[in-house]
């Protein structure tokens, strides 16, 4: 983050910045002044709610930002998510977008990589719709569920 990030958040609303969670009594604005690694409540996903690929993605990333402790046991887990991914996926869209995350990453920039991949749920909505038997199956024996960081 090389400028100044405004945030509004709601009264009882809580933010994730660095590790930390902090709710807020009233609506407020946040002016973020230097780089922070942050996510806002209402990006928050559950582990029972990463059914897919890319929300398996976003939860492995989310993690990152939200546990800075576990970094070091969720990096693998995404090193090895990533390229599987990126081999199963065939729209150009995503595959594009999969490597930005993967730089993203790198670069330590994880809310853009999350917002990224909050971008492309329409998408993979849309080819699991075309495809309901992979879809019943990434739902049972999504890796999230079986390899929960934390």
């Amino acid at each position: 983050m090389k400028s100044s990030f405004k945030i509004f958040l709601k009264a009882n609303e809580r933010i994730f910045i660095n590790g930390a969670v902090i709710r807020v009594d009233r609506k407020v604005s946040l002016e973020l002044l230097n780089d922070v690694q942050f996510l806002l409540e209402n990006h928050v996903l559950q582990a029972e709610d990463a059914t897919t690929p890319l929300r398996q993605l976003y939860f492995i990333v989310q993690v990152m930002v939200m546990s800075p402790g576990d970094k070091e046991a969720a990096m693998p887990l995404f090193r090895e998510s990533l390229p599987a991914l990126i081999t199963a996926f065939s729209n150009q869209k995503i595959l594009s977008e999969l490597k930005h995350v993967d730089r993203l990453v790198i670069e330590e920039k994880y809310y853009e990589a999350l917002k990224t991949i909050r971008g492309l749920y329409p998408v993979e909505a849309e080819i699991l719709r075309q495809n309901p038997a992979t879809a019943r199956t990434l739902q049972e024996h999504g890796p999230v569920k079986e390899a929960a960081v934390g």
